[in-house]
């Protein structure tokens, strides 16, 4: 019996010399295959910083006079004209050169109590952005300022600092609108006096920060391409659904339409006979399925662009207070419903880390992600750079409704800095060398 056993483990010996020969001349060949993914991350990490680093970029700030008599539409026609400044990209400039569609950043900042609204942009579109802001608010000042992120420590937090922070997400599918400027506003209240600011909440919480305190609010812009519109046919196709919109008829396997023949005598090609309805599906819908068909054809036919939220709360430790920057979560409130879309806080990325198994880990985990977030919102790069992910699609008024210039009257935090001398035209007869 051991024999006949050794005899038979002889028989494998030539087989597994043959294999470990294979395996010592190609154990190479996976790891290409195995370490693609991390390489590639690594290859556009360094290509696409070392190309953004050439990009310079300004801060530009924007000073409102006291009345702003306009309604939040001019913002959204203003950032319509935004989105022009996307481009098309080649294959050289992508994987060799490591260009990428570049964004601008909107951005309201609250240093010690005092507001100031932003825009970061690069420079060579900055006449884009000042044309299309001087097109809907001509008496608005608009000047390059430092960048505040750099006059503060770099390396919180620290012994000195701390901050406290998040990014938001959507709490529903991106086709899903927000609650917009105009269920706060009719079109055709035009005075101020009538208003109601979806901002008016925030700015106040922002005016109550004291000096050592900071406020920086940041949505991130990349205008979509063509190419990056497929937001628009998942939203028909969710329309349609929702419409009980029959598709269109998937066409069958030969295997199937044989086996069909066969067992049930069907001709092949035949269609089922069509159940006609007297009444459409169309009119079946409730009230509140039209309102959210109709909000989804808005959304989806006006520009859109890529976007990324984030805010960071940040002071000196001796009147660091991280209930004092709840009102942010207010403002998110207001602009979120239950049947459409909304935002929550992103679990991925806010500064609180509470887990059971790694408990003895939490503080460092929560260190990294604070100097994460304070790096990426000075870089203003998404949350995954390079990597695509974890931003949605806003459209024209959704961004309006987040940012926009709001009068006195209707927002009257008195920390918010505006043009107190109003600008008139020059005289007629002024001579001109």
């Amino acid at each position: 019996m051991p024999l006949e056993i050794s005899d038979s483990i002889m028989v494998f010996v030539p087989i597994l010399e043959k294999v470990w020969q294979i395996l010592k001349a190609w154990w190479w060949v996976p790891l290409p295959f195995l370490f693609w993914k991390p390489f590639r991350i690594l290859y556009f990490y360094f290509i696409n910083e070392r190309w953004d680093s050439t990009i310079e970029k300004v801060i530009l700030e924007i000073r409102m006079p006291k009345e702003v008599l306009k309604p939040i539409r001019a913002m959204e026609e203003v950032f319509a004209g935004f989105h022009a400044i996307h481009d098309v990209l080649v294959w050289r400039e992508i994987w060799l050169e490591g260009q990428f569609q570049l964004s601008f950043s909107c951005e309201i900042v609250s240093l010690g109590g005092e507001v100031h609204f932003y825009i970061r942009v690069p420079k060579n579109f900055r006449n884009i952005i000042e044309s299309n802001i001087y097109s809907q608010y001509p008496e608005a000042e608009i000047f390059e300022v430092e960048d505040y992120t750099k006059a503060v420590p770099q390396d919180i937090p620290n012994k000195d600092w701390d901050l406290w922070g998040t990014s938001f997400i959507n709490s529903n599918d991106e086709i899903y609108p927000i609650k917009t400027y105009l269920k706060f506003e009719s079109e055709r209240e035009i005075k101020e006096e009538k208003r109601v600011d979806p901002l008016a909440g925030l700015l106040e919480g922002m005016t109550t920060l004291k000096p050592g305190e900071q406020f920086w609010f940041q949505i991130r812009v990349v205008p979509t391409r063509n190419e990056a519109k497929q937001w628009i046919k998942r939203g028909l196709e969710i329309r349609d659904k929702l419409v009980r919109r029959p598709g269109k008829p998937k066409l069958k396997p030969l295997v199937q339409e044989a086996a069909e023949v066969l067992i049930a005598g069907k001709p092949p090609g035949a269609a089922p006979p069509e159940e006609k309805e007297f009444i459409p599906p169309e009119m079946k819908l409730t009230p509140g399925e039209r309102e959210i068909v109709a909000a989804i054809e808005e959304k989806i036919s006006k520009f859109g662009f890529d976007c990324h939220i984030r805010f960071i709360y940040l002071g000196k430790r001796d009147i660091f207070f991280k209930p004092r920057a709840r009102f942010a979560f207010g403002f998110f409130k207001e602009v979120s419903t239950e049947n459409l879309g909304g935002f929550k806080p992103d679990k991925r990325i806010m500064t609180k880390v509470k887990s059971v198994p790694f408990w003895f880990l939490d503080k460092r985990r929560v260190y990294i992600r604070k100097r994460r977030l304070f790096r990426y919102y000075q870089k203003r790069w998404p949350p995954l750079f390079p990597r695509a992910g974890w931003t949605y699609i806003l459209n024209t008024a959704e961004l309006a409704t987040l940012y926009h210039f709001p009068g006195r009257i209707v927002a009257p935090a008195p920390g918010v800095p505006r043009v107190e001398v109003k600008k008139g035209e020059a005289p007629s007869g002024l001579p001109i060398e």
